[in-house]
């Protein structure tokens, strides 16, 4: 169990999950992005045994695991209909991001349909998508406002950079990289590396002293 966040839930290690659901979320993997550059896909993630324990696990005061795993039938069977499903762990340092923007508006904010996670294997992800690292999240309602006009769209972006520097946000528009039906916001390619995990050599090291320099 993830004892040290506050969530219990348990962190695998995708390299150790059976064949089939490597093959799904292809951990560890590289993929490229829009660009051509090579990105590496999360390797840790929490296993979510049931729908029941999505709805009831809270990442933040504001946000349930379940609003970042809503999917269609575009996502891959084992993601979709079968248990346990899993989900990078940092999914709950983009929910925290999420957590500063809902307290900003004061008002509740809607993540879209396949708008949180979406594993590799989704039929959206042609690209390394930051949606595969859980770092993503489109929003299609803030409050009473859709989010379906340049002008709404524009606003809250602005509110979402100021409140989260360094957050990504996609432009109005029907483009590619822009979007005309949500705001789309990202931190980025970030892979978090819980504690008690493997390394890169694949064996356990210490988890409770820092090295020489370091700090926690």
């Amino acid at each position: 169990m993830s004892e040290r966040s506050g969530l219990l839930l348990r962190v695998v290690d995708g390299l150790e999950l059976d064949e089939e659901y490597r093959a799904v979320l292809k951990p560890g993997e590289l993929l490229r992005d829009r660009d051509g550059h090579l990105r590496r896909l999360p390797r840790f993630f929490y296993e979510v045994p049931s729908w029941d324990t999505a709805l009831e696990t809270e990442l933040t005061e504001h946000f349930a695991l379940w609003e970042f795993m809503n999917v269609d039938v575009r996502e891959h069977e084992l993601q979709r209909v079968r248990w346990p499903r899993y989900v990078p762990c940092a999914i709950s340092v983009l929910a925290a991001a999420l957590e500063l923007l809902r307290r900003q508006v004061g008002t509740f904010v809607h993540i879209a349909a396949n708008g949180g996670y979406r594993s590799p294997s989704h039929r959206l992800s042609e690209h390394a998508s930051t949606h595969c690292w859980g770092t993503a999240a489109n929003l299609y309602r803030i409050g009473d406002d859709w989010m379906d006009d340049q002008g709404t769209i524009t606003r809250y972006n602005r509110i979402a950079r100021r409140v989260m520097p360094g957050i990504c946000t996609r432009a109005y528009g029907p483009g590619l990289g822009e979007t005309d039906d949500h705001v789309h916001m990202d931190l980025g390619y970030v892979v978090v590396v819980p504690h008690g995990t493997a390394g890169e050599d694949g064996e356990e090291g210490p988890t409770d002293t820092p090295s020489e320099g370091a700090s926690e």
